[in-house]
């Protein structure tokens, strides 16, 4: 059954046209994501979808009688409720029950009053549904029902709204950004709710897990055209690369033809025929074909980044609290290089604190952190980019650096770097207060990484990125040789970029873990029954070992060090297999083919120091 259809729908602002005549329908039961690069105008089609913008042209229309809930980027409440007050007042007939039986019960002396309302929960079976909406917001950690909503943070806002929205039942949800402000907990939990809820859903989100497990269509929006795949997010990437096979085979046609045509009319005389005349209309159009270019970016970028001195960060015994709250205790670590941690655990948990103290910009209750002298940090922090009025990109990027320097002696200025992450020239010179959400992280991101940094600290680098973005991102982080935190609840990006994690359990407790995120909830799931608990902070910190696990035959650095080098390995064996193919090309000449023997050789000694090395450990491993 058709719940909506949106009918040749367009919109631009000024001379930006963001889309135009898209046309698509959603259906009862479809779970459908949209895809876009940012600034392509995905928060603005919601907006039309939903009523609250206008198009320009076509129409959408709905089916009569359906109720739609919208999940807006930045919600607004009255900020006078309490929590449980604005649930109770949101268009729901179920939850208007609710609230008059609690009404009712204010009034004892009001035997009719109380009896209706009584009733009125009897028949509209509002008992249970009172114990779900409790529930929803106790698993979106919203537990101070009496909480006003104008001392809420905007993450809790947005928690309050995703409840509201889920408790209206309605025939058609949509969602601008479900996960954004949300734990991985909470993630997981919303992922479950979506699989046991027969809703249909309409959303734009970039947590590629969650399309994975959540949706079973998918939209692309990719240079004003609308492409369905109707599958997850792994069948969209299949389908999408063979897609891009076929344009690349057809453009390639189109080139042969076009270079046919040019010559045949390059022989005409002046004097053409009808016949002539129709053939050069058609080559016309064989030429803007010909001349039709894919707008995407391949981000290749190998910072020559500064050396890493022998000493990089070592924390001792650190510990913070706010107030009652404490966030630290007794931490101890020391870096080494190379390391990538990745940070989880609960909102509330501490882990933007444990950033800021890494950095110095807090001072810890107790402790000390010694920070290496070579050590130069890039930190990208939730708060965004400072700018001032009437600032152009280029403008912003240029006031942290004019350029970064490669690898082989090249460098790389603002505007390629810019060029690099999406941003072309005419974009360069807009006015920064005209970017997308998504296109302002990009632009912050540029300027942490224009500054060369050895250690780079990335919180929350994914909120608002879209996946074009996210994989720019992934495969610098992939490449990058210096020390790299990360906190994240994308759990696709943590996958593929950390080796292991610190978990932050509240309370000051944290659990190192060697692996990445499903690496441990796969631990955490086999831990009752399998696996002994590992001692929490059992750190020296001079030497950073551990106690050893129950096996007891590789101790827990070890664990860590084997985790660590099947990554490296598998990296280094992909690098020398993209060098060795290098070699096939017959352009190469004699210089570049010496750099990248040298460049091969130096592979191949470290992917041979660290096979020995993973031979050593599993051999003890294996007993």
């Amino acid at each position: 059954m058709n719940l909506l259809t949106v009918e040749n729908i367009s919109k631009s602002f000024g001379e930006v046209v963001l889309f135009s005549g898209l046309s698509f329908g959603i259906n009862q039961g479809q779970k459908i994501a949209l895809v876009a690069k940012n600034g392509s105008g995905k928060t603005c089609l919601l907006n039309i979808i939903t009523g609250k913008d206008a198009t320009e042209s076509g129409q959408v229309t709905q089916r009569n009688g359906i109720k739609i809930a919208f999940l807006e980027q930045d919600p607004t409440f009255d900020a006078q409720l309490s929590i449980e007050q604005a649930v109770l007042g949101a268009d729901n007939a179920i939850l208007k029950v609710i609230a008059t039986y609690n009404k009712a019960l204010e009034n004892p002396e009001n035997q009719e009053g109380y009896q209706k309302a009584f009733e009125a929960m009897e028949r509209n079976q509002a008992w249970d549904f009172e114990t779900q909406y409790k529930q929803i917001l106790f698993k979106l950690q919203l537990t101070d029902l009496e909480q006003k909503v104008g001392s809420l943070s905007g993450g809790q806002r947005k928690r309050l709204a995703l409840a509201n929205a889920l408790l209206q039942k309605p025939d058609l949800l949509i969602l601008d950004e479900p996960t954004n402000h949300l734990d991985l907990e909470m993630i997981e939990w919303l992922e479950a709710y979506f699989a046991k809820e027969n809703l249909t859903l309409f959303m734009v989100t970039h947590d590629r897990y969650f399309l994975e497990r959540v949706c079973n269509e998918i939209l692309e929006l990719d240079n004003n055209q609308l492409y369905s795949y109707k599958g997850n997010y792994s069948y969209y990437l299949r389908e999408k690369e063979a897609r891009q096979e076929r344009e690349a085979v057809e453009q390639h046609k189109n080139k042969i033809l076009f270079k046919k045509e040019l010559d045949w009319l390059r022989r005409q005389p002046k004097a053409r025929t009808t016949k002539s005349k129709s053939r050069i209309d058609d080559f016309n159009e064989i030429k803007q074909r010909a001349k039709l270019r894919r707008e995407d970016h391949i981000v290749q970028l190998e910072l020559n980044m500064e050396r890493l001195g022998s000493k990089i960060v070592e924390l001792h015994n650190i510990s913070k609290a706010f107030s009652e709250k404490t966030l630290l205790t007794k931490f101890d670590y020391t870096f080494q290089r190379g390391e990538r941690v990745g940070i989880i655990g609960p909102n509330g948990s501490g882990k933007s604190t444990f950033l800021n103290i890494l950095t110095k910009n807090l001072e810890p209750d107790t402790g000390k952190v010694v920070i290496g002298e070579t050590i130069k940090f890039g930190y990208y922090t939730q708060k965004g980019i400072p700018t001032k009025p009437e600032q152009k990109v280029i403008e912003v990027i240029r006031e942290y650096g004019d350029y970064i320097p490669l690898k082989k002696g090249k460098q790389i200025s603002a505007q390629q770097l810019l060029e690099r992450f999406l941003f072309d020239r005419k974009k360069q010179y807009d006015f920064v207060e005209k970017l997308s959400g998504g296109e302002r992280k990009r632009l912050y991101l540029c300027t942490v990484l224009i500054q060369n940094p050895n250690f780079l600290i990335l919180d929350e680098p994914t909120n608002d990125l879209d996946i074009v973005t996210l994989n720019v991102l992934e495969n610098f982080l992939l490449d990058f040789p210096g020390c790299l935190v990360i906190v994240s609840h994308d759990r696709y990006f943590m996958d593929k970029i950390v080796d292991h994690l610190f978990v932050f359990k509240g309370d000051g407790t944290f659990d190192d873990f060697p692996g990445n995120y499903s690496d441990y909830r796969v631990y955490e799931k086999v831990k009752p029954k399998e696996v002994t608990p590992v001692v929490e902070k059992a750190v020296d910190p001079k030497s950073n070992k551990k106690e050893k696990t129950s096996g007891g035959k590789l101790s827990y650095q070890e664990q860590q060090e084997y985790k660590q080098l099947e990554k490296a390995i598998q990296r280094l064996e992909e690098q020398k297999k993209i060098l060795e193919n290098d070699f096939s090309n017959p352009e190469l000449s004699g210089d570049e083919i010496n750099a990248k023997s040298i460049e091969l050789k130096e592979i191949s000694e470290n992917l041979n120091l660290k096979t020995e090395r993973w031979f050593e450990l599993s051999m003890i491993l294996e007993g």
